[in-house]
């Protein structure tokens, strides 16, 4: 994926600057509808590993031993796009492109979580391959994970027509 990288961090203040400097690569560009609409999904992820001592059952007058556990967890924060209807948003050329890009991976993103969500599980194939944003989210939709989504939605009429 274009622009992605990844960064060894420390402590917070480099996760705040990591989170800056992705912030800044960010694609925006004025449409009709947005005077500074994003061109693109943002993700950021962060996966934090933990070692720590555990403690054993030791004996009396034994040396105490030690022993470690490690934990791994991973939180990725997905900034995405707005859907867009071509009409609206009076785009062109790469601005147009940019827009038909946007719907397809939220298009493919909500076959995802249809598909994920269907509890007679009629369908057995799940396609994460059907985008890239798909594709980079799928350990965080499926599996051993937990997902809370927030959204912004638009109450005016004219957006639905």
């Amino acid at each position: 994926v274009d622009g992605m990288s990844t960064e060894t961090v420390a402590d917070s203040n480099e996760v705040l600057r990591c989170l800056q400097q992705g912030a800044l690569c960010r694609t925006t560009a004025s449409t009709d509808m947005n005077a500074v609409s994003s061109r693109s999904h943002a993700l950021f992820a962060l996966k934090i590993h933990q070692t720590r001592t555990v403690p054993t059952n030791e004996e009396e007058g034994d040396a105490p031993a030690q022993e470690f556990e490690n934990l791994t967890a991973k939180l990725v924060f997905v900034d995405l796009a707005g859907s867009e209807r071509l009409k609206r948003t009076g785009a062109t050329g790469d601005r147009a492109k940019e827009g038909i890009s946007i719907n397809g991976g939220l298009l493919a993103l909500g076959n995802v979580i249809s598909a994920l969500g269907d509890e007679k599980r009629k369908v057995s194939h799940v396609p994460y391959r059907d985008s890239k944003l798909t594709r980079l989210l799928q350990d965080s939709l499926g599996g051993n994970s937990q997902t809370l989504m927030l959204a912004c939605v638009s109450p005016a009429d004219r957006d639905f027509m």
